[in-house]
Parts: C-alpha cells; structure tokens; sequence
C-alpha cells in the first residue's frame, strides 16, 4: 500500500461529470428530469431540441411525464433537475411568446369570440391601436373558420368551435412556439380531422414552431416532422429505472401530406407500425 506522503504527492484525480453534448436548436432540453419522489423519477436524462418551424409530436403512455414536460416549457411547472432553453434564453416562468392551447378550451364564458382573442392580443400588444386590433383579431377568427361566430358567447359553440377559438387565440398572439396538449382528444372524429386541416394549414402559412401531445399514432404522423416515443418508469431487475426518451422517429413521409392520402403513401404502414410496437411492447406502460 502506498504511504500517506505518497498519497499526498498523488492525490487523486477527480473524475469529471460527463457533459451532456451541445444541442442545437429554436427549442433544447437538456437533461430534464421530475421526481415526486426522489428515489423514484417519473423520468430522468430527457434531451432533446427544436428547429425553427419544425412540429413535433411526443407520445407515450399515461403517467410517462409527457404533460410534465409541456407544462415546464410553457413555464408553468418546474423540473427537479434539467435546463430548457427557447431562442437562447433559459425558460422561467409562463410567457407570452409561448401559446399553450390544452384539452379543455379554456375560454372566458363572459366574453365572445372576438372579445376573448381581443383579451389574448391585448395582453401581448397593450398599445394596439383599436382598428388594428379589430383586424388582427377577425383576421386569426377567419383562419380557423369561424367568422359566422365572432360575435358568439362560448356557451353558443360547440366543442370543436370551442377549441377552434382557443387555437385561433392562441396563434393571434403570434407566440415563438406553440404547445399543444392533446388538444383535439375530446372531440369526436370528424370535427377532429377538420380541425387537424385547419392547424396544418396555419402552421405551414405561419411557419410556427410547435410541440404537441397526443395520444393518436394516426394524428402524430399526420402532422409531425419527427415523434418523440417516450417510455415509462418501470421496476426491472436491477431496480427501478425511470422513465425517459427512448427513441426519435424521424417522420419520412412528404410534407404534403393530407388525411385523405396518408395510408397510401410509401412508408405509412412501416411508420405506423414501428411506432405501434414501441407502445405495446416496450413503452413500459403501468
């Protein structure tokens, strides 16, 4: 054994934290993680990035920490470790420059179409001009199909109306990065598939960047650039392994794509079914 004079000649060399490597992108997360418990991560080590118009998916099942992850980027939740940064500054807190629409409408039942996007804008531009304010919200009412109802209370809409106005108010207020949580997961079929036209049609004028949850293999390739498949904490024969990214599915199908086409296009079927089998065998669902 060596000596303590030995010892103090060669101390030991810390070994140094591995880095985590330099991501790129509008959007990146780097090495988020949430506990609740804190031998037992709903999900640790979550890295990934955004490019500038890009849409992108993330599904998984219930209790991987999906929602989790939108809700700290729309700054609504914190994480137990982990960064996420948006057009290079750190994200702290809710703001306007990211539009969160959710599952439930969320809308204001006082208030009408128009009164409860005006609302929305307002807060973003306070010193709008009233004529430009009236414009810009008809404007974003018009893209989503609903100028008939402008003037119309929620409780005279429909679901699909419903969330219609909070996208349309969502996108009026012009954000860097859309988050969408399974907005469309209430609706019945057809007013969805109508819906997810309108949103594909938005984002390809505006070029939005979007993050969105779903449930929907079918919605997922329909209207992502890439997918995120994500796993779930799991006990396994060493211990408990929290849940995680597990993989990154680049979507290889044109972007022109529309509803009507998408199981006739080469590479649909062997798309759908990888992302399938991921979610049947190896999510880790409990």
């Amino acid at each position: 054994m060596w000596s303590d004079a030995r010892l103090r000649e060669h101390p030991a060399q810390p070994v140094a934290p591995k880095k985590a490597p330099k991501m790129t992108g509008f959007l990146q997360v780097e090495q988020l993680a949430k506990a609740y418990q804190a031998d037992k991560p709903v999900f640790a080590d979550v890295s990934f990035a955004i490019d500038k118009g890009e849409f992108v998916c993330i599904i998984g099942h219930s209790g991987c920490g999906k929602t989790t992850i939108l809700n700290v980027l729309a700054g609504l939740d914190t994480a137990t470790s982990g960064h996420c940064f948006m057009d290079g500054r750190e994200i702290a807190g809710p703001s306007l420059e990211r539009g969160v629409v959710f599952q439930s409408h969320a809308l204001m039942p006082w208030l009408t179409v128009r009164q409860n996007i005006a609302f929305a804008v307002k807060s973003r531009w306070p010193d709008m001009p009233r004529a430009e304010l009236g414009a810009h919200v008809e404007k974003f009412v018009a893209l989503v199909g609903l100028s008939p109802a402008i003037d119309k209370k929620p409780s005279q809409l429909s679901g699909g109306m419903k969330q219609r106005v909070g996208i349309a108010r969502a996108f009026a207020i012009q954000p860097k990065m859309l988050l969408l949580d399974e907005p469309f997961g209430a609706l019945d079929a057809l007013t969805r598939g109508t819906i997810q036209d309108e949103l594909m049609g938005i984002v390809r004028e505006t070029q939005q960047t979007v993050f969105m949850i779903t449930h929907d293999v079918d919605e997922a390739i329909l209207l992502a650039d890439r997918i995120l498949l994500m796993s779930n904490g799991s006990e396994g024969p060493k211990g408990y392994v929290p849940g995680g990214m597990a993989e990154v599915v680049v979507n290889p199908l044109p972007r022109s794509r529309t509803r009507a086409q998408l199981h006739h296009l080469d590479g649909y079927y062997d798309l759908r079914n990888h992302i399938v089998d991921f979610l049947v065998s190896r999510a880790r669902a409990h």
